[in-house]
């Protein structure tokens, strides 16, 4: 078991590098548009925006990777875009090339929130998928925070500009580039693609020793029963509209408008740009401490309950942000509701996600619902840096925050009335019930 925890410690590395990548850009945010000159709008879709629709493409694209060169390999390719991406935009000379070369990184974690998730499901004991799983999330957070830390640390103490703060991902993107070439292959991978039964039976009497014979008879019977099926097949329209659903809410609670322009929004609050900069690393701790609840109580209390309770944090704390900018409350007390809405996501959609969309599609079509699954979620996202430079300046912050409210009663609704929960269950017999 020590191996297994090991081997997923080191793959969930791949989320302190979607963390870092996603966060680390809010600190080149104002300093590139002041370098550069843009217009609000070809700053949204150029430069904040790149990285985002380079993951839509990873995203959409990252299955077909996962399935015909494996889980290790696509893996180790996704190291290689980090590394590439982080060099690259450090050393960029004008905002295309900076685009180009965040778009790179941006495709590393598409892939990565396909693949990683997977892999981890994939070699995990039932009884610890939840909080194996949770360490993906985890790392994105402790990945966002450190990020946040580094662009503070670096501007404030160092006197080092934007260049050092997306250049410094390369040395974490060689650290995982070096361990993915040092754990196995995914058991399941290997039995249902690559059809190798012996190289399948080691791993998992490492990583499941009890339940050997059971596990291979299972994905054999998964397999055959769904080979040759396609995603969009109509036994699998409520994986669809489960994957679809809960990564479209997970968008529309404003977590990655709080993640990307944080210190502009504690800035229109009436926050001193330090102190508002200073805030967000408050934000990745809040998020990081959180995660650490989250994955606690993951395969204790279940999926669906850690999301319900989310789903009450969220229409609370965005509720409470609306109303602060309304009334001109103050910096301080904005600060302190979007702490709470950090929180809620880090125990509802933050722990959940990637666990729920790795766990309810069969063998023969997991990293293709992951896929749809990964792909709405970042093409959400994307829309969202696309257009809140522009909507900042001309809509009121209380009515974005006001909207986002309102998005997450019907997440509510959505956990209340349709969500199935996943813990404690084998891959195998879940997708045998949900499978219509």
């Amino acid at each position: 078991m020590s191996k297994v925890m090991r081997w997923s410690a080191g793959v969930a590395i791949g989320g302190f590098l979607f963390g870092f990548d996603t966060a680390v850009i809010s600190g080149a945010d104002q300093p590139l548009q002041r370098l550069w000159h843009t217009s609000d709008l070809f700053h949204g879709l150029f430069v904040m925006s790149s990285a985002l629709w380079g993951t839509v493409l990873g995203a959409l694209t990252g299955s077909a990777p996962c399935e015909w060169l494996g889980r290790k390999r696509t893996l180790a390719l996704v190291g290689l875009l980090y590394l590439v991406s982080a060099l690259g935009s450090a050393l960029a000379i004008g905002p295309y090339s900076f685009a180009v070369l965040r778009f790179l990184g941006g495709v590393g974690v598409g892939i990565s929130s396909i693949v990683v998730p997977a892999y981890i499901s994939e070699i995990a004991p039932p009884v610890l998928r939840g909080r194996l799983g949770a360490l993906y999330q985890f790392q994105i957070v402790f990945g966002i925070l450190i990020a946040l830390l580094s662009n503070f640390l670096l501007s404030e103490f160092a006197g080092l500009d934007w260049r050092w703060m997306v250049g410094i991902e390369a040395v974490p993107a060689f650290g995982f580039l070096w361990i993915v070439c040092r754990v196995p292959e995914s058991p399941r991978w290997l039995l249902a693609q690559a059809g190798k039964e012996l190289e399948c039976r080691r791993i998992l009497a490492i990583t499941d020793p009890g339940r050997v014979n059971e596990t291979l008879e299972e994905i054999r019977r998964s397999s055959a029963e769904q080979a040759g099926e396609r995603l969009f097949a109509p036994q699998f329209r409520f994986l669809v509209f489960l994957a679809f659903s809960i990564a479209v809410f997970n968008q529309l609670s404003g977590i990655n408008f709080i993640i990307y322009f944080a210190p502009r929004v504690f800035a229109l609050a009436g926050l001193h740009s330090s102190t508002a900069l200073l805030s967000t690393v408050g934000v990745g701790l809040v998020n990081l401490v959180m995660t650490l609840v989250g994955m606690w109580l993951i395969d204790k209390a279940g999926r669906r309950a850690l999301l319900g309770i989310g789903s009450v944090g969220y229409i609370v704390s965005l509720s409470a942000v609306a109303w602060a900018f309304y009334m001109n409350a103050g910096g301080i007390v904005v600060v302190g509701f979007v702490f709470l809405f950090i929180a809620s996501h880090a125990v509802g959609q933050g722990a959940v996600i990637w666990v729920f969309l790795s766990e309810i599609f069969p063998n023969t079509v997991r990293t293709k619902g992951q896929s749809l699954g990964s792909g709405t979620h970042w093409v959400a996202a994307a829309l969202i840096a696309l257009v809140m430079p522009y909507l900042l300046g001309q809509v009121e912050a209380y009515a974005i925050f006001g909207f986002f409210a309102i998005a997450m009663v019907f997440q509510g609704l959505f956990v209340v009335f349709i969500m199935p929960e996943t813990k404690g269950r084998s891959l195998e017999s879940l997708a045998g019930e949900l499978v219509t």
